[in-house]
């Protein structure tokens, strides 16, 4: 009898590039989140509510979340 062990992995090959593909963009949303801030704390700066902080960066964290989620929950053929 030969025992052939051959190690097999949790998801499929395109599940890890889904999960990698939704980690760069949550990265991305991180990106676009920081920065417009000041170095002086007695000078107030508008830019820190601007649109792409406030509203973009969010949106786009919360879809990497979506599609890491739908990466996890894709079934293996």
């Amino acid at each position: 009898m030969e025992n052939n062990n051959k190690p097999e992995f949790l998801f499929d090959k395109v599940n890890y590039k889904i999960l990698l593909i939704g980690l760069a963009v949550i990265a991305l949303g991180f990106i676009l989140m920081s920065g417009g801030g000041s170095d002086d704390p007695n000078v107030y700066n508008k830019e820190m509510f601007n649109f792409r902080r406030i509203r973009l960066a969010p949106t786009v964290v919360l879809i990497g979340f979506g599609i890491t989620i739908y990466s996890i929950l894709k079934k293996s053929k």
